[in-house]
């Protein structure tokens, strides 16, 4: 069995309509958290930038939460604005949900696979593996993959999940012989 393995190489854009110019792009670019205290309650944001007007907003992470309920580690990556607790903010659905934006992966991601040839045995099994949800439609995944056309996919491919359906989830599929 091959292994493909789909990669973030950036941290994806934000889809959210800006105030100041009506865009709909924003960046985290570095990824930057602002963390105000209030007695003992503690505010966290993570700070995004209109990539048009380049104008800040802030993304709640935590509101009014207590000193103590938060991770001391967790709360030292906000001081330090950790890259890795930026990005799984940012990953984080319930955040996006509660915070009204969904996330653009065009030109974020990429495809790893092996340098193996197809035509050497019939069929080919290869597995997918996701290291972060990127959703992509599997037949043009696979068509990128193998440099086939979309359908000569749905002609020659056997999957474990509809091929015209967006998933972010690990799947295999089968390439069986051309004619």
């Amino acid at each position: 069995m091959l292994p493909w393995v789909v990669r973030r190489t950036r941290l994806p854009l934000l889809s959210s309509r800006c105030v100041n110019c009506r865009s709909e792009s924003a960046t985290t670019g570095a990824g930057r958290f602002r963390v105000n205290a209030n007695g003992n309650l503690l505010d966290v944001w993570l700070l995004v930038r209109c990539v048009s007007c380049d104008r800040t907003s802030k993304i709640t992470v935590h509101e009014r939460a207590p000193v103590g309920s938060l991770d001391p580690a967790e709360l030292d990556g906000y001081h330090t604005n950790d890259p890795g607790l930026v990005a799984s903010r940012l990953l984080d659905p319930l955040l996006a949900r509660r915070n009204r934006f969904t996330l653009d992966w065009k030109r974020a991601w990429r495809l790893d696979t092996p340098s193996a040839r197809l035509d050497e045995a019939w069929p080919v099994q290869v597995e997918v593996v996701f290291e972060d949800p990127v959703p992509v439609r599997p037949e043009r995944l696979i068509a990128h993959g193998l440099g086939l056309s979309r359908n000569e996919v749905l002609r020659r491919i056997k999957c474990d999940i509809p091929l015209r359906r967006s998933t972010n989830a690990g799947f295999t599929f089968t390439v069986m012989a051309g004619d």
